[in-house]
């Protein structure tokens, strides 16, 4: 009978004892356990052993002063590591918060292995650039690479960023990260995208970004092209300043597209108000015109004779004088009567006359007098007939 009892026993052993690998339980390593009850200062925890183990509240979370009751709860299968096989009272202790950063390093590992983004939340400024935390390991990002353009670093403190890692380094615990790169990819992105997108013709709001003697450049939306200055105006413009200013939200026309070289040709001016398209409909060869003058050239003067439209006076049209230069007859701003030479208003040219203008008033206004004259005449004979001078 005794035996018996004995050897059930035995077997009862057996069976638990089955459920135990005493050797697998060395310091240091990662295992799986059941937590069991949940404290305000600790967490007891299944380890399949024949005591259990115990998780300190400072080494449940990476986060300080946390409520081990906002971590885990009674059911929950966790990964821990061993820190040590026996604490003096028989119990394990345990790490949820080791056992959480090596599997995070392994994930960091994967991530920049692989090229992948990951999601972390910067905690502070610091000199060179951001610390943020990834799952609770520190991440450093340098100033140059929190954004592909300039930024104040303490605007983006309490943010949560994806960024690409650039550099990991488990045994130094060294995590370094960029903004930047995900930033640019975006924007080239962005860029062929619009740069398929454009069409000769088409209107497109855009911002001045800079000026430049020969013209403005304006940002579409991610590609920046170049308005000449004969494009930013149908009169004449000297100074891109004179029409546009940097900041100045805009309308242009899209004028070239050379994608191979990155060059977007724009116009400011409304190609459908073009003043040219009205000029053989309002004048013609022979008419005589009030103009501006302009600008003087040595080969001649500029004339404007309408909103967008001027013609060219040459040097030999300007006076029966034998003059050197324009400005020993004529000054800038000054108004004059021409005659229209020529018209060619798909190249936008006109030539002109001043001296011609000048002696057609004169047959002009010999003409009148002549007629006045003898208009007059006619009508004192009629009335002075029979009339005595004493």
């Amino acid at each position: 009978m005794e035996e018996n009892q004995e050897l059930e026993q035995e077997l009862a052993m057996e069976d638990v004892l089955k459920n135990y690998d005493f050797k697998k339980i060395h310091t240091g390593e990662i295992i799986k356990g059941s937590v069991l009850k949940v404290t305000n200062d600790e967490v007891i925890v299944n380890i399949n052993y024949f005591s259990d183990g115990i998780i300190n509240k400072d080494e449940l979370s990476f986060e300080s002063d946390v409520n081990p009751f906002d971590v885990v709860k009674e059911g929950d299968e966790i990964s821990v590591k061993i820190i040590s096989t026996d604490d003096g009272e028989g119990n394990v202790v345990l790490s949820k918060k080791q056992a959480d950063e090596a599997s995070i390093w392994d994930s960091v590992d994967d991530a920049k292995k692989e090229g992948k983004t990951v999601v972390v939340k910067v905690k502070s400024e610091t000199k060179g650039g951001l610390i943020a935390s990834y799952k609770g390991l520190r991440v450093f990002i340098p100033g140059s690479q929190a954004a592909a353009r300039r930024i104040e670093l303490n605007t983006l403190v309490g943010q949560e960023l994806e960024v690409k890692l650039t550099e990991c380094d488990k045994v130094k615990k060294n995590i370094v990260a960029s903004r930047r790169v995900i930033e640019e990819a975006e924007i080239e992105a962005k860029k062929n995208e619009l740069w398929s997108g454009l069409t000769v013709g088409e209107k497109r709001e855009g911002k001045v970004t800079r000026l430049a003697k020969f013209g403005a450049f304006v940002d579409i939306g991610g590609v920046e092209g170049l308005v000449h200055v004969s494009d930013l105006s149908w009169k004449r413009v000297n100074n891109p300043e004179e029409v546009v200013s940097v900041g100045d939200t805009v309308n242009v026309f899209i004028q070239s597209v050379d994608r191979e070289k990155n060059r977007l040709s724009l116009a400011l001016k409304d190609v459908a108000t073009n003043p040219w398209t009205l000029v053989e409909s309002k004048m013609k060869t022979g008419d005589v015109v009030e103009g501006k003058v302009l600008k003087f050239t040595t080969f001649g003067a500029f004339v404007e004779v309408a909103d967008g439209v001027e013609g060219l006076v040459h040097l030999s049209e300007i006076s029966d004088e034998n003059i050197a230069k324009p400005s020993e007859v004529l000054e800038i701003g000054q108004t004059v009567k021409v005659k229209v030479l020529s018209i060619d208003a798909a190249n936008h040219k006109m030539s002109l006359s001043i001296k011609d203008a000048v002696e057609k008033s004169k047959e002009y206004l010999q003409y009148t007098d002549n007629e006045e004259e003898s208009t007059l005449g006619d009508l004192l004979k009629d009335k002075l007939s029979g009339v005595k001078f004493e």
